[in-house]
């Protein structure tokens, strides 16, 4: 979630920055880190200029991304808790 949120951070930063001259956007560039979880780290892109399409579809699919691991970690809390109330309820 950590991730997804700063991928929405750098394209709102690069959308609000567009016209700035001599900008150089950031991306966030993501890598998988056992046992589990994503590493992400912000990067300037080398080319100054901006790219408002791109920008926006890291946004969206940022959102997106931010509502699958939100919807599974409220299924993960909710097994959870059925778990342990049928544990309590064999104890």
């Amino acid at each position: 979630m950590r991730a997804a949120q700063l991928r929405l951070d750098v394209a709102a930063h690069n959308v609000a920055n567009a016209q700035t001259p001599g900008f150089q956007r950031s991306q966030v560039r993501q890598q998988a880190q056992l046992p589990s979880g994503v590493l992400a780290q912000v990067e300037r892109l080398p080319a100054p200029g901006a790219d408002l399409v791109q920008d926006v579809v890291q946004q969206r699919a940022a959102a997106a991304d931010f509502g699958a691991n939100l919807l599974a970690l409220r299924m993960a809390l909710k097994t959870d808790q059925t778990l342990g109330a049928l544990l309590d309820t064999r104890a």
